[in-house]
């Protein structure tokens, strides 16, 4: 804004410097394109005591290349952690990096030679998206409904692919839990079909879990890596319970895939003096109650949002009411041009992400994505409000 449109292609880190700080902070506006955590439950003060009492423990090993004992910590602890998702690892399944977007870019430099196909859901993560494009993959995107990956069309797919004497997909990239941009949550059962399809057809999944401790309602899920390891890649981050700006998520896979990213990385791990940090905190930090403080917030977050859509929208825009995540997928009446209806928003205050940068195909689809998590309640209403004055004014315009 400020005559700067963020770059949504390219980073789903939307921060204040692309936005621009003046309208961030007018009262009229509403930044509901922030797939940011709620920076008032971020545990400063936790991890401030934790970097204190890390730092004496750890002594100038924390400075050093490998750091301390800390990325011991912080490994057994996912490890043990994972176990929640249906995940038995030992330590050579195991790779700490720079949160899951590195993982996501050295599943690709592993699995993928130029001209070789990914297939995605369709929408998904445009960060992702980005990457497979810079490996040189093609990429073909699949539909997703309700229920996230639409596994019929996958095994149809895979059917003909192979009686046509196609390319196979070298690897699906999945998020099973609240889909970004979608909030789709994938049932037990096509959890099940996906691994069993990457077993037939001798394939990788790419599972992206960043949302997963975010469940408002129900019961958690295995992943997909639960009934496939050796053909699973899995995906984990701090990034949305403890804090983007740690930089820190970890990846599961076959130890033949994680030696070879191991390789890509030189060795060289994410900060040792951040995981001195985080390995002190998670050992002495009551991270269920961080979670609990989370979905609470957001759940209240959600509500109010999908009330204001509906007291604004009505039947305009359908959505699926997500069960955990961040965000909340509109979908307009064909026809609608979302480019348009967002350059109408942005004029009214209110920011949000268009369908298109979702799309490997790119386009103009008639959907949006709004973030529920990083605003308080009074900035939900407040823009919702702007974006159903937004539409109505495009109706009007038409």
């Amino acid at each position: 804004m400020n005559g700067t449109k963020p770059d949504y292609a390219f980073n789903e880190r939307i921060t204040l410097q692309h936005v621009g700080r003046a309208k961030i902070h007018n009262s009229g506006s509403a930044n509901l394109s922030y797939g940011f955590p709620a920076p008032e439950l971020l545990p400063i003060e936790d991890i401030n005591q934790a970097a204190a009492a890390a730092l004496v423990r750890g002594n100038v090993d924390a400075l050093h290349y490998t750091g301390g004992k800390g990325p011991e910590l912080v490994r057994k602890w996912t490890l043990q952690r994972l176990r929640k998702f249906g995940i038995e690892a030992d330590e050579d399944s195991y790779l700490a990096v720079y949160g899951a977007n590195q993982g996501i870019e050295l599943a690709a430099q592993v699995l993928l030679n130029p001209g070789e196909t990914v297939w995605t859901e369709a929408s998904t993560y445009f960060n992702a998206l980005h990457m497979f494009r810079h490996a040189g993959a093609r990429i073909e995107g699949l539909p997703v409904d309700r229920d996230g990956l639409d596994i019929d069309r996958v095994e149809s797919a895979l059917k003909q692919a192979v009686q046509s004497g196609g390319a196979l997909p070298k690897f699906i990239y999945v998020m099973p839990n609240f889909q970004n941009p979608t909030g789709a949550a994938m049932p037990l059962e096509r959890r099940r079909r996906l691994a069993g399809l990457a077993k037939e057809y001798n394939i990788f999944i790419l599972e992206d879990d960043a949302y997963g401790e975010l469940r408002f309602e129900g019961a958690n899920l295995p992943s997909v890596y639960s009934f496939a390891p050796d053909r699973v890649i899995y995906l984990g981050t701090f990034s949305k319970t403890l804090g983007p700006g740690l930089r820190l998520g970890s990846v599961i896979a076959p130890n033949e895939v994680i030696r070879r990213m191991r390789c890509l990385t030189l060795d060289s791990p994410p900060s040792p003096v951040i995981q001195e940090i985080l390995g002190w905190l998670l050992h002495h930090y009551d991270y269920d109650a961080q979670i609990k403080r989370l979905t609470s917030l957001y759940r209240a977050r959600r509500d109010a949002m999908t009330e204001a859509v509906r007291s604004e929208l009505g039947e305009a825009a359908a959505y699926t009411q997500p069960e955990g995540g961040f965000f909340l997928w509109l979908a307009f009446p064909q026809g609608t041009d979302a480019e348009r209806l967002h350059r109408l928003s942005e004029d009214r205050g209110v920011s949000f992400v268009p369908g298109s940068p979702f799309y490997a195909a790119g386009g103009n689809p008639p959907f949006i994505r709004l973030c529920f998590s990083y605003c308080g309640e009074a900035e939900i209403k407040r823009g919702v409000k702007r974006l159903g004055e937004a539409y109505r004014d495009y109706l009007n315009k038409l």
